[in-house]
């Protein structure tokens, strides 16, 4: 069951649940505020804990607010289209045999049966983009498991809202969000290197701060910069 805590104009969602740590969380686009927590926590504590986090939660509403988000998608000729940080310009062509995407020097070439509407263009580029970040990310796996000390997780990649990775230490799975083909290489390895990290500490604690920056010393910038970089413009729900 869903609470809520209300401090002044700000509403934090409560949800109960069987863990051991409480995890607050700030969620695009606006700054929706979450906190999961163990179940024997009462609000009053879970009041108190929040005020103490009142500084911090601002400064993420902030961020999100700030962010840029693209454009609309509308599939034209010449509409600009981001793969791996650089910014290419799309080219429709319709033709009578298996759609298929490539990439030609500053062009993004997508090639579609004809009478094709956006939604199938649409299927068709996540489709090239999910390929990919599957192929990238699985290489990035067996670069850094073994680095990290932990096995070769399985993978899923798939669009997610709030999130650009996530992992379940318990199953050794990993999902990764599909706009981070879009995003600079660096900021896909930081991922990876968050996720894998997360199957040795799954909190945001002291000790998995010490790991990141045992593993990966630059990880606040690339983290800062991924954070920086537009998203895609959807209309969000809850």
């Amino acid at each position: 069951m869903v609470q809520h805590i209300h401090l002044g104009d700000m509403a934090v969602e409560v949800v109960k649940k069987s863990i051991k740590n409480i995890h607050l969380s700030v969620h695009p686009p606006l700054g929706r505020v979450r906190i999961a927590a163990p179940l024997h926590i009462d609000l009053d504590t879970l009041r108190v804990f929040a005020i103490s986090k009142l500084t911090w939660i601002r400064q993420q509403q902030d961020k999100l607010l700030s962010q840029a988000r693209e454009s609309p998608r509308e599939y034209l000729d010449r509409e600009s289209h981001d793969v791996w940080g650089k910014r290419y310009l799309l080219k429709v062509i319709e033709h009578d045999a298996p759609p298929q995407v490539t990439l030609e020097h500053s062009v993004l070439v997508l090639q579609v049966r004809p009478g094709a509407d956006d939604a199938k263009k649409q299927v068709v580029l996540d489709a090239w983009y999910r390929d990919q970040l599957k192929t990238k990310t699985l290489v990035l796996f067996d670069k850094w498991a073994p680095h990290i000390g932990v096995a070769v997780p399985s993978l899923t990649v798939r669009k997610m809202k709030t999130r650009w990775g996530s992992c379940t230490p318990a199953t050794l799975h990993v999902l990764i969000n599909l706009e981070l083909a879009k995003k600079p290489p660096e900021c896909l390895e930081y991922i990876v290197v968050h996720e894998l990290t997360h199957l040795l500490e799954p909190t945001h604690n002291k000790r998995f701060i010490a790991l990141m920056t045992q593993f990966m010393p630059k990880w606040q910038f690339y983290r800062d910069e991924l954070n920086r970089l537009p998203v895609r413009h959807e209309e969000w729900g809850y």
